[in-house]
C-alpha cells in the first residue's frame, strides 16, 4: 500500500515532522509520498493519507484547509489520519488543539487527530510574527516529541496491517 504524507508548513517543522512520519513509515515497510499539499494533485494510487498542518492563531493552514476542501470526496473513500503542529514551550502552550480541528476531523471522517509541539525560531520570523510572538511571550526553542511521532507512525503502519 502506497501511503500520502501531505502536509502545509510555513517555515519548515511541520514538512520536518512530516518527513519523520513518512520515514517512520518507510521503516516500517509501507511505501510512503512525503508531498506538500499544494503540490497534490490528485490522491490516485494512494490507499491511504496523513495529512498535517501547523497551527497559526489557532487554525489550520489555508492550504491544509483547501486540500481539505478539493479532495473531499477523495479523502472519504479511504483512511485518514490527521496532525497538527503548533503548540510551544514544556508544557505546551497553548494545550487545547486547533479552533477548526472537529471540521477537518467531519470533513475527512478521519481516524484520529494528533496534536504535535512545533518549534519556533525567532530570526527565521517577520516583523509582524515577531511582534505576535512577543506579544504572547512564546517561548523559542524545539519542542517537537520526535520518539512521539515515530510512535504515532508505528500505530498507524499498525491499523494498516503492516509488520511492527
Amino acid at each position: 500500500m502506497r501511503i500520502l504524507v501531505a502536509s502545509a508548513s510555513k517555515h519548515g517543522s511541520t514538512s520536518e515532522i512530516a518527513r519523520t512520519i513518512g520515514a517512520s513509515l518507510m521503516f516500517r515497510k509501507i511505501d510512503a509520498d512525503v508531498v506538500d499539499v499544494e503540490d497534490v494533485e490528485s490522491l490516485d494510487g494512494y490507499g491511504a493519507v496523513v495529512l498535517g498542518s501547523g497551527i497559526y492563531m489557532g487554525h489550520w493552514m489555508e492550504p491544509a484547509k483547501r486540500f481539505v476542501d478539493h479532495h473531499a470526496a477523495e479523502l472519504l473513500a479511504r483512511p485518514v489520519w490527521l496532525f497538527s503542529s503548533g503548540p510551544l514551550g514544556e508544557p505546551a502552550k497553548p494545550a487545547e488543539g486547533p479552533a477548526d480541528a472537529a471540521a477537518m476531523m467531519e470533513a475527512t471522517h478521519a481516524r484520529e487527530h494528533r496534536v504535535f509541539p512545533g518549534s519556533l525560531w525567532k530570526d527565521e520570523l517577520g516583523i509582524a510574527e515577531r511582534a505576535m510572538v512577543a506579544a504572547v511571550r512564546a517561548p523559542e526553542g524545539d519542542f517537537r516529541p520526535w520518539a512521539e511521532i515515530d510512535d504515532w507512525a508505528g500505530h498507524i503502519a499498525a491499523a494498516l496491517g503492516a509488520p511492527v
